[in-house]
């Protein structure tokens, strides 16, 4: 009978490799990759033409975690778990009830029973009458032609698989083929080789359901002990075992004994079928997939709607400052989204003022080079003069007062050029040096000390005064030393040469609120009120009292960069003197303002 059933079971398998394997690869593939391919095409180019790279990482990134989230509790789902649980304790309630009925029926019985009453008469208290000891447990076997009706019925409406085992393990009845239940040979379970489609899907069925379960797999008919529960069964005990078979299904079997007066007859084994319990755990998952898809659908929604959110004005912004890196010349306006408080606001701001500082940088270089220009125009067309009219002077007062000319203009140029270079190269020097934490008394206090011992070219003396709460009063700014130095330092040049000899400048540091204040005084002939402003101009210069070209014009605009770019401020101003004969203020001086940020 094993050998029968061993070639058999072969038989097919080679036949389903031999016929149908080779066909069905050929065919198969090229079907199932097609569309795949398509789909996928299809995808990225939409994607591609539809979204940014932002939104597909928003979107992606969302739906990720709710991927992973659907995953997990179809993975890990209770309901499997409980469903199993339940499905093998009624399947052991059940196989009892069939043990009991076929222990009760299936044996071999008489139609009467015999009593001898002497017997009856011998009996002792507690004993019962359990007839002739002619008849032993093991002289009544179970018979599967009266056990297959009453399985049938019992079975039926449970669809569940039911298998008879006798005392050594042979399998007497199964249910699977009532027709010829004398130990007949299983047919294949399948006898088609699943197609592409199909083998993915039981291969993720397979990963969802496997877990640590064992692998079910179809025995002989007389190796039922190789199933755990029957060999337990056989011993008297009931045991359920869950198994998964080649196809991701999981099987619940229970094995209890079928005794008759505490003998073993053998063991009744029931099975669900392949499909059962997957069946209720499939719709289970489908419903999670459903309400996964809506949770993916409004998700993708509101993703798109964050996305358009952000990458929408990412966007417009990119291709704002795109537009300003091709057109210099043309003021490009980038997008105002500074209304909005959140860091597209904040980006748009930036940007915005980012631009504008651009665009003021370069009219400045613009107009910076026009002025070097015009000024460098000036004393080189002079000096071109002198030179071509040297070799026309007849004598030696006229030679000499050209070469002085050459000489005034070649110190011109070159007083020029310096002022230029340390005017351009200001800007680069302030934005790579860190700013650091500067001590104006330390630093006022050592201007003036080399200004009262230089004098620098000027009998005017210079005095300083630090109005704090104390001699100890520290009165500091952040900034660069050096180029604070330069602004104190040109104030008080320009001081000095508009002061009379023997005069004083004064020099005041104090806080006002929240910055320093330095105020440099004169005592000259002050500020015209139209020129205010324009002293703080480029090349600006007004002097009545010196000769043309004594001056580069540079010193106060300088200045003005300096302050500017530590954030304070600078202004001239005319000190009020007493008024005249006919009642007008008079001028006591010039007056200059720096006001810095205190630290």
């Amino acid at each position: 009978m094993l050998d029968r059933t061993q070639p058999d079971t072969n038989q097919s398998a080679g036949d389903i490799a031999s016929d149908g394997a080779p066909e069905r690869v050929v065919e198969d593939k090229p079907q199932g990759w097609r569309p795949l391919n398509w789909l996928k095409r299809a995808g990225q180019f939409f994607f591609a033409l539809s979204f940014s790279s932002l939104t597909r990482r928003i979107v992606s990134l969302n739906l990720a975690g709710l991927v992973a989230l659907v995953a997990s509790i179809l993975y890990l789902s209770q309901f499997r778990a409980g469903l199993i649980d339940a499905r093998a304790q009624s399947l052991l309630v059940q196989a009892e009830i069939i043990a009991g009925a076929i222990a009760a029926s299936a044996t071999v019985q008489t139609n009467a029973i015999t009593i001898d009453p002497d017997r009856l008469l011998d009996l002792k208290p507690g004993e019962t009458y359990g007839g002739s000891d002619d008849y032993s447990p093991l002289d009544f076997p179970i018979n599967p032609e009266r056990v297959a009706p009453v399985l049938r019925t019992l079975i039926s409406p449970t669809k569940t698989r039911a298998r008879i085992y006798d005392p050594n393990g042979s399998l007497l009845l199964d249910s699977r083929n009532l027709e010829n239940v004398l130990r007949f040979p299983l047919p294949p379970l399948s006898a088609e080789k699943p197609g592409v489609v199909e083998r993915g899907m039981v291969a993720v069925r397979t990963w969802l359901n496997r877990g640590d379960l064992p692998l079910y797999r179809e025995l002989g008919p007389e190796n039922g002990n190789g199933y755990g529960e029957v060999g337990d069964a056989l011993q008297g005990q009931k045991r359920s075992m869950v198994r998964v078979n080649a196809r991701g299904e999981v099987i619940v079997s229970v094995a209890v004994p079928v005794l008759r007066s505490r003998a073993i007859h053998g063991a009744l084994m029931l099975s669900t079928q392949g499909d059962d319990i997957d069946q209720m755990v499939t719709a289970e998952r489908l419903a999670i997939l459903k309400v996964g898809g809506v949770a993916a659908a409004v998700m993708i929604m509101l993703s798109l709607l964050l996305a358009s959110t952000i990458a929408g004005p990412v966007r417009r912004l990119a291709d704002s400052a795109e537009r300003v890196r091709r057109r210099i010349k043309t003021r490009v306006e980038i997008p105002d989204f500074t209304r909005r408080r959140d860091e597209i606001g904040h980006l748009s701001g930036a940007l915005r003022d980012m631009t504008n500082a651009l665009y003021s940088r370069i009219e400045a270089i613009e107009m910076f080079a026009a002025d070097v220009a015009h000024e460098l125009k000036n004393p080189l067309t002079s000096l071109r003069s002198a030179v071509e009219t040297l070799p026309l002077a007849r004598n030696e007062n006229s030679r000499a007062r050209l070469l002085e000319v050459i000489e005034h203009d070649v110190k011109r140029l070159d007083r020029l050029i310096s002022d230029i270079s340390d005017a351009s190269r200001l800007d680069a020097e302030l934005q790579r040096q860190d700013a650091i934490p500067v001590d104006l008394r330390r630093l006022l206090g050592t201007l003036v000390s080399v200004a009262n011992e230089t004098k620098l070219g000027h009998d005017v003396a210079v005095e300083a005064r630090f109005e704090g709460r104390g001699p100890t009063d520290t009165f500091a700014v952040t900034g660069h030393d050096s180029r604070l130095g330069q602004v104190v330092s040109n104030l008080l040049s320009n001081a000095q040469s508009f002061s009379e000899a023997g005069s004083k400048v004064r020099l005041t540091c104090r806080r006002v609120r929240g910055e320093i204040e330095i105020v440099v005084d004169d005592d000259g002939p002050g500020i015209r009120d139209d020129a205010l402003e324009r002293i703080f101009e480029r090349f600006y210069t007004d002097r009545p009292h010196q000769g043309f070209g004594q001056n580069s014009g540079l010193g106060l605009s300088i200045s003005k960069q300096i302050v500017d770019a530590h954030g304070g401020r600078i202004w001239a101003e005319n000190r009020a003197g007493p008024a005249d004969d006919e009642g007008i203020p008079t001028i006591a001086g010039a007056r200059f303002v720096v006001r810095l940020p205190a630290l």
